[in-house]
């Protein structure tokens, strides 16, 4: 049976079933309500098709928002009548916008996150489709888990390591998949993530990034490239900068160590495939290449110490009762 997926959904909307003469107010309208005051522009012929959910977060907030081609806008006079004292951290991870602010000017593109100030007017013009992942930090909590430098303008930001990490921690808790389920622990992640990348802009004090960051950017760079067979611990410090003394240290919270990690998340992806029907026509051989395994009989081997079973014999029992490891 399969795991059921982690739920901390506030509310959840979309403009389709709405009078497209209508849309534009109820989205408005929602938005003051949910996340913050704002006026809105569509510029389809279909009129604005947009949804959104939004999670609770510990203290934070999270909107996953998607929708076609629109404007919204946040003006001086909405700041006053609707205030709203939060930074905004806004990761664009399909589409392109073009993004105005009292102190810039911005093209983002897909992977990129930008940090704002809400008590500042804004504009974020999306002239394809697009989905976003918005994270809402409440100024105290960002003078105090992140840093106290004063955010005189936006900041952009690519597809660094930290940014990457920060939108697998945020995809993972918005899709509900395993192990996104603690909101405290998936909090600090996020805070010390969006540390990592304000603190040396705001305050000059490039300081050293908090061990639940690092461990979030570990496993993430893990995952990003598990199918290469040169992935190593060795390697992973590398990419972070660090020993691989300390990288053994990053991960003592987890309980495993580095090596372990990249072999359990290799299993795991290799069992997803054996027990997925649209992967039958890969021989078993060809998914232990796939996953980085040096050879079948070594990764025969690991798979049936791991979970008790060959990967043949899972994959016969997924066959049969839809689950590979008799799950009820």
């Amino acid at each position: 049976m399969n795991e059921p997926r982690v739920s901390h959904v506030v509310s959840r909307v979309s403009t389709r079933s709405v009078d497209p003469v209508e849309r534009i107010d109820f989205w408005e309208e929602y938005n003051r309500q949910a996340l913050i005051g704002l006026t809105c522009s569509s510029y389809s012929p279909y009129g604005l098709l947009a949804a959104q959910t939004n999670f609770r977060l510990g203290g934070l907030r999270l909107a996953e928002i998607t929708g076609n081609e629109h404007v919204i806008e946040r003006t001086r006079r909405t700041c006053q009548d609707l205030p709203k004292d939060s930074v905004f951290v806004s990761l664009l991870t399909a589409g392109q916008a073009v993004f105005f602010h009292e102190g810039a000017c911005f093209t983002v593109r897909a992977g990129d996150l930008v940090l704002y100030d809400t008590r500042s007017s804004y504009l974020f013009g999306f002239p394809t489709s697009m989905r976003q992942l918005l994270v809402d930090i409440p100024r105290e909590t960002f003078a105090e888990r992140c840093t106290s430098g004063e955010m005189a303008a936006p900041l952009l930001f690519g597809r660094d390591t930290a940014a990457c990490a920060l939108e697998s921690v945020l995809s993972g808790w918005a899709a509900g998949r395993r192990g996104s389920g603690d909101p405290g622990q998936t909090e600090a992640a996020v805070l010390d993530l969006v540390r990592t990348l304000a603190a040396p802009r705001l305050s000059g004090d490039p300081g050293r990034p908090a061990q639940p960051s690092r461990l979030a950017m570990a496993q993430d760079y893990i995952d990003r490239h598990l199918s290469d067979p040169g992935l190593s611990a060795e390697r992973v410090a590398e990419a972070l900068g660090v020993s691989p003394r300390h990288l053994s240290r990053v991960f003592q919270p987890s309980g495993v160590a580095p090596a372990r990690h990249i072999l359990d998340r290799r299993l795991a992806k290799a069992s997803e495939e054996l027990a997925d029907p649209d992967f039958r026509h890969r021989t078993v051989a060809e998914i232990a290449h796939h996953w980085g395994f040096a050879s079948q009989a070594h990764f025969t081997r690991v798979f049936r110490d791991h979970y008790g079973r060959t990967p043949g014999e899972a994959r016969s029992r997924a066959d049969r009762v839809g689950d590979p490891y008799g799950r009820h």
